[in-house]
């Protein structure tokens, strides 16, 4: 029997709400980037910088990426469950994948909030 780690003790229906609510977040931000894209043609670096130098763009890309780290984690972690029996290559496979959401997401703060 697998125990569920992505969670720590709590049910599934954790997993499912992460599942759901972030990729309703990330529906949203996407729909936005699409939407800002097409009403503005002419876009240069300027007006591309000035968007993200906006607090409330930051806010909003920093809880894109971590619903997109969120998402990824429990989609993946479901997939190595189900198709990775063996233990010892399971927890591996989870432990790159952990490593891997975990620089990802710092890269991309780093980026938002850099200077």
């Amino acid at each position: 029997m697998v125990t569920n780690i992505t969670n720590f003790g709590r049910s599934g229906l954790s997993d499912w709400l992460i599942q759901r609510v972030s990729a309703v977040i990330l529906a949203l931000y996407t729909l936005f980037i699409v939407l800002y894209l097409l009403f503005n043609p002419g876009l240069d670096y300027a007006t591309w910088s000035g968007l993200f130098a906006q607090t409330w763009m930051r806010i909003f890309s920093l809880l894109a990426f971590v619903s997109l780290a969120a998402h990824a984690w429990v989609g993946l972690w479901t997939v190595t469950t189900d198709y990775l029996k063996p233990t010892g290559i399971r927890l591996g496979a989870q432990t790159v994948i952990i490593l891997a959401i975990f620089v990802f997401l710092v890269w991309g703060i780093q980026i938002l909030w850099g200077a």
